[in-house]
């Protein structure tokens, strides 16, 4: 329970706010929610039905502007599934279709989350991974500046969209932020003490006692 409680920084309200689709405005309705001739092709396979190219869109679409997925994609702004829809000339209720068929089977979901990716090119970082651990450097540089969990939690997740990295999921990334903390406290004191022996060192040399 203490290692819980070390580790939650966050509230139900926040974590939850973080899972969702937040609201958008026209700058970022136009800019992420926008396809293009390329992105039209990628959507339109042969085979490829209305609901499974309009899931498929939300997806791609929403990874660039959250840097991550949210499970119910129905909770998409109203605004960007009709600007989606009205792209591809589907009916936005195809959505919801989408929804109801991939929560039969959920490999659907996990299979167009990886051609999302492939298409992107975004990385989804795993322990040990290269994208995993320049993370936790990251982290630990920018606790070493302050020690603010929710500011860094806010750079992590900004660092991770630059980087073209889906973000962890939001305990997993509290964990990390915890952790950095922790390792950049560890690290200060270090530091701290090795000035102060040297400090220590200094004054008890010939001067100190003549």
């Amino acid at each position: 329970m203490e290692w819980l409680m070390s580790t939650r920084f966050l509230s139900d309200e926040q974590l939850e706010r973080l899972r969702s689709f937040p609201d958008i405005g026209r700058e970022e309705l136009i800019k992420y929610f926008t396809l293009t001739s390329r992105e039209h092709a990628f959507l339109d396979a042969p085979g490829r039905g209305p609901e499974a190219r309009l899931g498929l869109a939300v997806q791609l679409c929403t990874l660039p502007w959250l840097g991550y997925i949210p499970d119910d994609l129905q909770e998409i702004p109203q605004a960007a599934l009709v600007r989606l829809a009205g792209q591809m000339a589907v009916f936005p209720g195809m959505l919801e279709q989408y929804a109801r068929a991939t929560k039969k089977r959920p490999q659907t979901r996990s299979d167009h989350l990886k051609l999302v990716m492939k298409y992107l090119t975004w990385k989804n970082p795993s322990p040990g991974s290269i994208q995993w651990k320049e993370l936790e450097q990251f982290l630990l540089d920018r606790a070493m500046e302050h020690d603010t969990p929710s500011l860094l939690f806010q750079q992590a997740a900004e660092h991770l969209i630059s980087a073209q990295v889906v973000r962890p999921g939001v305990v997993t990334l509290m964990e990390l932020v915890t952790a950095a903390r922790s390792a950049a406290g560890a690290l200060t004191t270090q530091r701290v003490e090795h000035l102060a022996d040297a400090a220590d060192a200094s004054g008890s040399g010939p001067a100190a006692g003549a």
